[in-house]
Order: structure tokens, then sequence, then C-alpha cells
């Protein structure tokens, strides 16, 4: 099954994934997750979805390529695992690590954000 890392090996891929074009922590923050599709990806593990059909259903439907290549990136940030459910064909689940749960914070003040400054549809 898949395995499980820990805070250091987390930290670890994060620094050698480094994205330091600057030295601005929030430029590097969106140089990893800053793109249109990653943060809605993280919003949906934190919903419950782990599979990729479900990631697929969301309304904003991600193009499974994108996903697939997002999925990819943040499991080699240490951001998510992913653990194989199936094994003909091999399909897998995905989780956040203790550092992808540590992005709730972030995603929860958005939310609050939005919806204080957007208006409502």
């Amino acid at each position: 099954m898949g395995r499980t890392i820990g805070k250091r090996e987390q930290r670890q891929r994060l620094k050698a994934m480094s994205f330091k074009r600057s030295g601005c922590a929030v430029a590097c923050t969106l140089d990893l997750i800053g793109d249109k599709w990653t943060l809605l990806v993280i919003r949906d593990l934190f919903f419950g979805k782990t599979r990729y059909k479900e990631f697929q259903e969301s309304a904003e439907k991600i193009p499974t390529n994108i996903l697939a290549n997002r999925l990819q990136h943040l499991e080699k940030a240490g951001l998510i695992t992913r653990t194989p459910y199936q094994e003909r064909p091999v399909r897998y689940e995905y989780h956040l690590t203790d550092t992808g749960r540590s992005l709730g914070p972030v995603l929860k003040a958005m939310v609050n954000w939005a919806g204080q400054k957007m208006p409502a549809r």
C-alpha cells in the first residue's frame, strides 16, 4: 500500500521543489499552489474527495490532463499522498498530508474574504 511520509520528509520535498524565483513568500507560495486549478483540487480533498473520478465530477470540470498533472505536482511537493485502492488497472486514492492540511486556514480565509467582498451570483 501507500507509504506515509513524515513531516521531515515533507519539508525536504518542499525544499527540493523550491520555487524561489524571489525571496517573497507570496511569490513562492503562488508558484506552488497559485495556478487556476491546484487550490480547487486541495479544496476537494478537504471536502472528502479522494478518487480521480470524484475530482472530475467537480463543478469546475478540470480537464483530465491538468488534473493528472496537478495531482502529480501536489504529491511531489509533499502536499498529498496517493495509495492504490485497485490493482487492475491500478487506481489511486489521494489524501492530504499534514503539510497539505495546513492549507485549511488559507482556504477558509479565502472563503471568508470572498463572502465579504465578492457579490453573490
